[in-house]
């Protein structure tokens, strides 16, 4: 029950995922350019307010100059004339913060309305709350002819500082720098809400496109569980396939058990049967008949050690214990030695790389995929020699097989529903543990090669 929802949710998921990543990939478009668009516009607006703001300034640095035109016009110098300009500067002023100041070219503040504590104070060292030489800074722009400046000033209405912008020119004929400024951060609330509303407009477009998605998500999702009926139908008799293969797969090897019980150890140790009840009677008789008895049991344990080998021969087969005590490598030098032996084809076996510490799983997959690799070769290739070899390169583990038999049509083994069936374990095996088996056969040979990602492992 558990695989067959883990299929529906596969079956769903495939089905969804290219359209979720196409309306993510919209929506990541779509937000980008609505991004940088909000930027363009802000940019726009904020160009804008400041290009009203200098006008205003100018406009504002105008008006004084005209207010005080007849007193520069008269040539005058005198502590009066220059009172009555001062005067009349300080009496101008716009708005909440708006004033106009009065500094000679050595920073020293002639007047300032708004703080009169200033008023002969040498400010020429002065440094804003940033460290930035505000005077000085304001002084250099008139003595260039006039102009704006940004700097940082405290604001009359919330004694902060915040960011103003200036407009300074001089007053050549007393050697005045004369200015007013306008704090900005009433541009910046502007602005910030501006940000706001962009923001929420890009919200509201992502939630747009977020309920789209859904609804296409459930759309494609209801057609997937449709569809998943059949597919489920088809899935259930790969399974019960599946599960008779194994069935059938454990019965042959039962039967191969089964075989070499009785056709070498159970035959042998009737023989052995005979063989000691006869000695026993012969032990009975005369000198002759207790040498003979000797013989036949000196017979006798010869064969019981050839009884002994085939018990280990078998157990090996079905599990050997230099898998577990020592590890792949000298368990494959063991199979290889042994196969050898028994189907008298030698194997050359090698190893390369750090084959220490592999997981036990991975170990007895590669193992039975060797075992099947040269019955294989025993039963069908009719090899004269084969190599083996375990290579691991960094995290990737491979061992290989490689006969000279006459090979076989390894796509029509693998249809045939009575064939192949050693073919399909070994790829079930690797495929539990998420390694991969490929094969490749022709009249000259046939290479197996299983390999495994160790790190998929850990």
């Amino acid at each position: 029950m558990a695989e067959t929802l883990r299929l529906r949710q596969k079956v769903i998921v495939l089905a969804i995922a290219p359209l979720i990543v196409a309306l993510v990939a919209i929506a990541l478009f779509v937000r980008q350019q609505a991004v940088t668009l909000a930027q363009q516009q802000r940019a726009t607006i904020q160009r804008a307010y400041l290009d009203s703001k200098e006008a205003e300034l100018r406009h504002y640095v105008a008006l004084a100059a005209r207010s005080i035109a007849h007193l520069t016009r008269s040539g005058r110098s005198d502590p009066a004339t220059l009172a009555e300009a001062k005067r009349i500067l300080a009496s101008l002023s716009y708005g909440d913060d708006g004033y106009f100041f009065l500094y000679d070219m050595q920073g020293n503040n002639l007047m300032h309305p708004r703080q009169p504590e200033l008023v002969g104070t040498n400010m020429w060292n002065w440094r804003d709350d940033l460290g930035e030489p505000t005077i000085q800074r304001l002084i250099q722009r008139a003595q260039a002819g006039g102009g704006f400046q940004r700097y940082r000033w405290v604001k009359p209405s919330s004694s902060q500082q915040a960011l103003k912008l200036g407009y300074v020119v001089p007053v050549p004929h007393w050697g005045w720098m004369m200015g007013t400024g306008i704090y900005l951060d009433d541009v910046e609330a502007a602005l910030a809400q501006v940000d706001a509303q962009q923001s929420r407009n890009i919200e509201e477009t992502m939630l747009w496109i977020a309920g789209l998605a859904i609804l296409a998500a459930l759309t494609v999702a209801t057609g997937g569980l449709a569809l998943n009926i059949s597919e489920h139908r088809v899935a259930d008799a790969k399974l019960k396939a599946l599960a008779q293969r194994v069935v059938d797969s454990q019965e042959e090897e039962r039967a191969r058990l089964s075989r070499d019980l009785h056709d070498g150890i159970s035959q042998a140790l009737v023989s052995v049967k005979l063989q000691l009840e006869a000695g026993i009677i012969r032990l009975g008789g005369d000198e002759g008949q207790r040498a003979q008895a000797r013989i036949g049991l000196e017979r006798t344990v010869e064969q019981v050690k050839s009884v002994l080998g085939e018990v280990r021969r078998i157990s090996h087969d079905l599990r050997p214990t230099l898998l577990d005590d020592l590890g792949l490598a000298p368990a494959l030098d063991h199979l290889a030695s042994e196969f050898g032996e028994h189907a008298g084809t030698p194997v050359r076996f090698r190893t390369e790389g750090q084959l220490d510490g592999l997981p036990e799983m991975v170990g007895t997959v590669l193992f039975r995929v060797a075992q099947e690799a040269l019955t294989n070769a025993e039963r069908h290739a009719g090899a004269t020699c084969i190599d083996m070899s375990l290579v691991r390169a960094e995290r990737c583990l491979s061992l290989t097989i490689q006969d000279d038999g006459l090979g076989f049509d390894a796509d029509s083994v693998a249809v045939h529903p009575k064939r192949g069936i050693g073919l399909r374990n070994m790829m079930e095996r690797m495929e539990a543990i998420g390694g991969r088996l490929a094969i490749a056969s022709s009249p000259a040979g046939t290479r197996v090669v299983a390999s495994i990602d160790l790190e998929e492992q850990a």
